[in-house]
């Protein structure tokens, strides 16, 4: 059995993290580098105006102008940032690690239900990728959207201990729902859910950022959209390994 959580793990989370990283370069990248540019005040909130598509250029020519100051022997900034090419790869490897980190779980949840009995199939394992979204990115971020770089925040620890928690609630309301038998399970399930919702997640004393509130909205739009589309296919595979894999 663990063999079989392992290399389904390994594979569906391998390719679903190399997808996300497409995902990522193609939608989300460029809203990154846009917030940075707000951050580190090459661009200013209503005095100057770029699009996404003029960050991500501005990036690449950043990055020569400095390897340009390099082949002059100014050597004066010793702690450059890394290349575009470096940037890219670093980003596709920690995607990658976390979508099989993301897949080891899931997994796990299937030989949890399959030592109750259920089978697991590549349909059943699409809705658990679909719940897999909710409880690790769409209930967290009704409370903390994704932070675009500059994004005012609370602190990290409440930050953290709020998410991890809705994350539980989430996954184990989810399950009573999904896997109750009373007629109240439901109601059960929904409630456990929304507790952290009714706690309320932590906020900052005041709210204000760098970055136009477009661009946040567009960032956090992005990053959810590409998240569902990457868990669905996260638990697609799965469940597909998991059923070539393991017998009926």
């Amino acid at each position: 059995m663990t063999k079989h959580i392992f290399t389904s793990a390994v594979f569906a989370g391998f390719a679903a993290g190399l997808i996300a990283a497409l995902l990522h370069f193609a939608f989300v990248q460029k809203y990154i580098l846009l917030g940075e540019d707000y951050e580190t005040g090459a661009l200013t909130h209503f005095t100057s105006g770029s699009s996404a598509d003029d960050a991500q250029h501005r990036d690449g020519a950043q990055v020569t102008d400095k390897h340009a100051h390099a082949d002059g022997h100014d050597h004066d900034d010793t702690s450059a940032d890394p290349s575009p090419l470096q940037r890219n790869a670093l980003s596709v490897l920690f995607i990658t690690l976390v979508y099989t980190s993301y897949s080891l779980l899931l997994v796990a949840g299937f030989a949890i239900a399959h030592s109750f009995g259920r089978q697991i199939s590549a349909n059943t394992g699409l809705l658990w990728g679909i719940a897999g979204f909710a409880a690790f990115q769409m209930a967290p971020a009704l409370g903390l959207p994704p932070e675009l770089p500059g994004t005012i925040a609370a602190e990290l620890g409440l930050r953290q201990l709020w998410w991890w928690s809705t994350v539980a609630a989430t996954g184990a309301g989810l399950a009573v729902i999904a896997y109750g038998r009373k007629p109240w399970s439901a109601l059960l399930g929904l409630g456990i859910m929304a507790m952290p919702h009714i706690i309320g997640a932590p906020q900052p004393d005041a709210f204000f950022g760098v970055a136009p509130p477009e661009v946040s909205a567009a960032f956090s739009a992005r990053v959810l959209g590409t998240g569902l589309t990457v868990w669905a296919v996260l638990g697609w595979l799965a469940g597909h390994f998991w059923s070539k894999e393991t017998p009926a």
